[in-house]
């Protein structure tokens, strides 16, 4: 039976398969960005947890103030988080962060562009913007990558993620009149790029109403019966515990699977409902594919030889609860019901999620698949139904480019454990799991 019979509910845009195009690397997805960019002519709406000052984010800014210098009709509006604009780097000195950056291009130019901040919550560790999606005319270029040097693979490094693209004018303008009416008209909302801006504490109140209103929202859909030989797509939203649509659609696509499962997220820290479910497809024939970065290609991981910082401790608390899983579950990987792929590519690193469920369904999102997101940082998500296999090869494409830098684990024991873990990173995982703070950071980070 079609997958699609789950979610009849769920109003859809009726797009043909041809209209949909899958990236298989941060330099060709920086290379269409650039490029839609240059020949827009009606809008740039570009949405990201944070557009950096260096080299790749100055080419991103640059090409959409030439843009708009030379057709001032355009549209155009960036959406980056508010507590992520306005500080440096983690364990970087303190700076203004990238307002200063964004300030400044306004300054020297004559047609002026918003970057918008947005506040999801009053303090950063409590919920950040991390909705997905650059919309440009009637394209939408739909990644979980920032944009900087590492995402957009401007130097030797990057960190591989998702790219797909979708051209529709329906989804498009669906997508640009959320960003618009229910984020960028808010008050508690400010231009970035302009000076005076209000401290967090002065817009308290106003953060908390628009918390509330975004808990409310979701994008505005006119449903179009699927079309034969088309995909239906679904733009999903996700904000707070209760009434997430994100996340019970997660939960139901996952629910749904009879035959297999592609389940691809950075951090191995699920939340419980996702482990159940996971669990019982498992028991049900259902075989599970988890493609999920090495300690080594997390991006909070320190070499050795580099100075520690606490933060770095992360990418080895993800291992002991991915070792934990994958030893409470050895019957299964040793039956071959559940894959545990473990990516790793030379010093890159890995920032993928989605899910795949019977070659039928795919939830493409920005939502890191653990407690923060379900319940924290504003996100949402692109749900593909496909009950034909239009779109098969095409995903068994990006799959098989995915896998090519994966190990498959055949044994827990292949995961490292506390005991061969670096002195510091020891010192520090003991002192964690013994005051149980653990389970905090899991929840916030």
């Amino acid at each position: 039976m079609p997958i699609r019979s789950s979610f009849d509910s769920l109003p859809s845009f009726s797009i043909h398969p041809e209209q949909f195009q899958i990236l298989h690397s941060a330099r060709s997805f920086r290379e269409q960005l650039l490029d839609a960019i240059r020949n827009a002519k009606q809008r740039i709406y570009l949405t990201a947890l944070y557009l950096e000052n260096d080299e790749a984010g100055q080419a991103v800014l640059s090409a959409v103030y030439q843009a708009k210098q030379q057709n001032p009709n355009l549209d155009i509006a960036i959406c980056v988080d508010w507590h992520r604009a306005q500080r440096g780097l983690i364990g970087a000195d303190k700076s203004q962060g990238n307002a200063a950056f964004y300030q400044d291009y306004a300054q020297q130019h004559e047609h002026k562009i918003p970057v918008y901040g947005i506040p999801v919550r009053n303090r950063e560790v409590f919920g950040v913007l991390h909705l997905k999606g650059f919309i440009i005319d009637d394209t939408v270029i739909y990644s979980g990558a920032s944009l900087n040097n590492i995402y957009l693979h401007q130097q030797l490094r990057y960190r591989f993620d998702r790219y797909h693209v979708v051209t529709n004018a329906a989804l498009a303008d669906s997508m640009t009149d959320f960003i618009r009416q229910q984020m960028i008209d808010h008050p508690a909302v400010y231009d970035l790029s302009q000076g005076n801006l209000p401290t967090t504490k002065e817009i308290r109140s106003s953060i908390k109403r628009f918390r509330i209103a975004l808990s409310k929202a979701a994008y505005q859909v006119s449903h179009q019966a699927m079309e034969k030989g088309h995909i239906a797509i679904t733009p999903l939203l996700g904000v707070g515990k209760r009434n997430n649509q994100l996340n019970q659609t997660i939960v139901q696509l996952l629910a749904s699977a009879k035959q297999e499962i592609y389940l691809c997220t950075p951090y191995f820290n699920p939340p419980k409902t996702v482990i159940r479910e996971v669990k019982r497809a498992i028991k049900r024939g259902v075989k599970v594919h988890i493609i999920i970065g090495d300690k080594t290609a997390n991006d909070f991981y320190i070499p050795p030889e580099q100075p520690f910082k606490v933060i770095g401790g992360l990418p080895y608390l993800y291992e002991i609860t991915l070792r934990r899983f994958a030893r409470a579950n050895e019957s299964y990987i040793r039956s071959g019901d559940l894959a545990i792929h473990l990516w790793k590519h030379d010093a890159n690193s890995y920032h993928l999620k989605g899910i795949w469920v019977d070659r039928q369904a795919m939830l493409l999102t920005g939502n890191n698949i653990n407690p923060r997101a379900w319940s924290l940082d504003l996100e949402n998500g692109l749900f593909i139904q496909d009950p034909e296999g239009q779109l098969e090869a095409q995903f068994l494409a990006e799959f098989d480019n995915i896998l090519t830098h994966t190990q498959r684990i055949k044994s827990y024991k292949q995961l490292e454990s506390l005991r061969h873990y670096p002195v510091r990173v020891k010192r520090l995982l003991r002192r964690v799991i013994r005051t149980r703070a653990d389970r905090l950071l899991k929840r916030i980070l």
